[in-house]
């Protein structure tokens, strides 16, 4: 939330890097954790007399990227970027300037709302310096060792537009935006390796004006966590300067996560300060038709898409917590289990509760659980079989080990119990709580679950909670 009064205006730069398997110019291996400058080459070292060639497969994804975010996809042309990049050594970048390959396209988060795409164009990455010493910055550093394996990885850079107004929507963005470029096939999105960095460009304005105060740019974000606490701590400051009398200055900002603080680097470059011209050994991109179709076949469904196909299966009136879950279960690719369970006859409703809860918590295990064995999980606990103490428990060693449920049930000794038992057991609890059973006979529903629990430590988890509020529902009806 910003401070009273006063309201944010935030556009995020993602730079994400494309899951090739050379770089952008080069047939230089593109991995992550290789030992340091062993993936280079005279081309991407910025050798005399050494010339690009681009990566056809890096165009390919870059489409994949503007389609999946709605974009136009244009004829484009690199332009050389000028700067003094420490790791980059021909002290130049090839980007897209003016002419990008993607523009004018949006992004749906999990609650509907639109953010505008500016723009999602192609461009090598740089190498990585590592500041020896002075807590890792380069102002109090001893040394400096350069790493140029990552320079000329391709990367495509996606523009929002300043749509965004809140560190907790920035935070709903850039997690969805990693979710399209997974499920584009295009980059894997992991944050934690630099696969995905965030810039976030934050201004503030006093609520309900249409000016656009200064904006300072926060870069190199590499975490969800940071992203937000890095943007609440900048509007908090930007405010505080303008209230006290002060002015934003445009500036590039360090988030430093032990202190929790951005610290100025330097004055705000603008598009002049590049001297931005076109790449002179790059021809212009102008894919055709048929190669636009050809890198966007196969392509599956986007996380927005899927979200709406399960509403649909849980027959299109979610509560806000089950749109909760269902973007828990999306975000998490374990949709594909709940539209199984559904589709076999199990309750929407117990479905999508167990896989964004229990399943979910462990959704490392999930990847090599068979979604028969899932369903037929599902169905024991649907039809009275297990407990859901019980359920819990057998879901825990088949998400841990695999395996037939039934079997891990009966191996820990988990049967149904008679009838007649429960019967017995939900009578004896009745009688013992007499109010209770009064107001619960008298429409307070919500005394159900004190009668279940009541039911499950006196029969330690074995009975089924569905069961239990059958026979109240019995009892009451002849009360």
């Amino acid at each position: 939330m910003s401070p009273a009064g006063w309201e944010a205006v935030i556009g995020l730069e993602v730079h994400c890097e494309l899951l090739t398997a050379t770089k952008l110019f080069c047939g230089c291996r593109n991995a992550f954790g290789d030992e340091p400058n062993t993936n280079v080459c005279p081309v991407c070292l910025g050798l005399p007399g050494s010339l690009p060639v681009l990566n056809e497969r890096a165009v390919e994804f870059a489409m994949r990227i503007g389609t999946a975010l709605n974009c136009e996809i244009r004829p484009s042309v690199f332009h050389r970027k000028n700067y003094f990049y420490p790791d980059m050594p021909k002290d130049y970048q090839i980007s897209q300037y003016d002419e990008p390959i993607n523009v004018d396209g949006w992004l749906e988060l999990p609650d509907s709302t639109r953010v505008g795409i500016v723009r999602a164009h192609i461009e090598e990455d740089t190498g990585k310096t590592t500041h020896v010493g002075g807590g890792g910055r380069i102002h109090d550093a001893a040394h400096a060792l350069v790493d140029y394996n990552r320079a000329g990885v391709p990367l495509v850079e996606i523009v929002s537009a300043p749509d965004i107004r809140s560190a907790d929507q920035a935070r709903l963005y850039a997690a969805e935006l990693r979710a399209i470029l997974v499920a584009s096939g295009a980059s894997d999105g992991r944050m934690e390796e630099g696969s995905m960095r965030v810039d976030a460009n934050v201004s503030v304005r006093r609520y309900g004006s249409d000016e656009m105060g200064t904006r300072c740019e926060v870069k190199n974000l590499n975490s969800l966590r940071s992203l937000g606490r890095a943007i609440e701590h900048e509007i908090g400051r930007q405010v505080a300067v303008v209230e006290s009398g002060g002015a934003v200055a445009q500036q590039t900002r360090h988030w430093d996560e032990a202190k929790g603080v951005t610290v100025a680097l330097r004055s705000k470059e603008e598009a002049f300060d590049y001297r931005y011209f076109p790449e002179p050994d790059l021809v212009p991109l102008a894919p055709d038709r048929s190669f636009r179709q050809r890198a966007v076949a196969g392509m599956g469904p986007m996380p927005a898409e899927r979200r709406r196909r399960l509403v649909a299966l849980l027959a299109g009136e979610v509560s806000a917590s089950g749109l909760d879950q269902v973007a828990t279960v999306v975000e998490l690719d374990l949709d594909g289990l709940v539209a199984a369970a559904i589709e076999a006859g199990i309750g929407p409703a117990l479905a999508l509760a167990r896989t964004a809860n229990e399943a979910a918590a462990d959704a490392e295990g999930t990847r090599h659980l068979d979604p028969g064995a899932y369903v037929k999980w599902l169905r024991m606990e649907n039809d009275g079989i297990l407990s859901a103490t019980q359920a819990k428990a057998v879901l825990a060693e088949l998400l841990d080990r695999g395996g037939d449920p039934a079997e891990i049930a009966a191996a820990k000794g988990f049967e149904a119990m008679a009838e007649d038992s429960l019967v017995a057991v939900v009578g004896e609890v009745v009688t013992r709580s007499p109010a209770e059973w009064e107001r619960y006979c008298q429409g307070d529903e919500k005394l159900a679950q004190f009668f279940i629990g009541q039911v499950m430590k006196a029969t330690r988890g074995k009975a089924s909670g569905k069961a239990v509020v059958a026979e109240l529902k019995r009892l009451s009806a002849g009360a």
